[in-house]
């Protein structure tokens, strides 16, 4: 508290590192999943904000911060299957270096596996998974292979 008033913060800033804002709203562990963050290799402070106040779209957002990591393109891909709005910030010295949209492409190769065990890309084939974007919030993906409608995406990266 500083001259009577009172200071909020919810989520402290970064010194470096990566922060992932605007989450959709409940996907702040799938996205920690494609991280790869687990209890056996945190090596740095992690900050997860979960139903946090979003003044965008007047709704609710999750909310990342990872110190000392800044994510690969494939990375930042993935997390765009499941938080197409999401917004990257890569922080450097306490201020924003770079900050960016995540953009889903039309057309995913590699990122996800298709559901349907029967699949050609499922039966040990040569084949990279494929899909078309049917739709972007929430993303509904279709495999090129056998048609089948991926909507459990979090459940199906690769």
């Amino acid at each position: 508290m500083a001259d009577g008033k009172i200071v909020e913060t919810k989520i402290p800033p970064i010194r470096n590192g990566t922060v992932i804002d605007h989450i959709s709203n409940g996907q702040s562990l799938n996205v920690l999943k494609i991280l790869g963050v687990n209890e056996n290799n945190i090596d740095s402070v992690i900050s997860i904000g979960m139903h946090v106040p979003s003044s965008k779209c007047n709704s609710w957002k999750d909310v990342i911060k990872v110190e000392d990591r800044e994510l690969d393109p494939q990375t930042v891909d993935k997390i765009a299957l499941i938080a197409p709005e999401a917004t990257i910030s890569i922080i450097r010295d306490y201020y924003i270096a770079e900050k960016f949209n995540v953009r889903l492409e039309d057309h995913i190769v590699g990122l996800a596996k298709c559901s349907n065990p029967n699949c050609i890309t499922n039966k040990g084939e040569p084949i990279d998974p494929e899909f078309i974007v049917e739709e972007r919030c929430p993303p509904k993906l279709r495999c090129v292979y056998c048609d089948r409608i991926l909507t459990n995406i979090s459940d199906n990266l690769l």
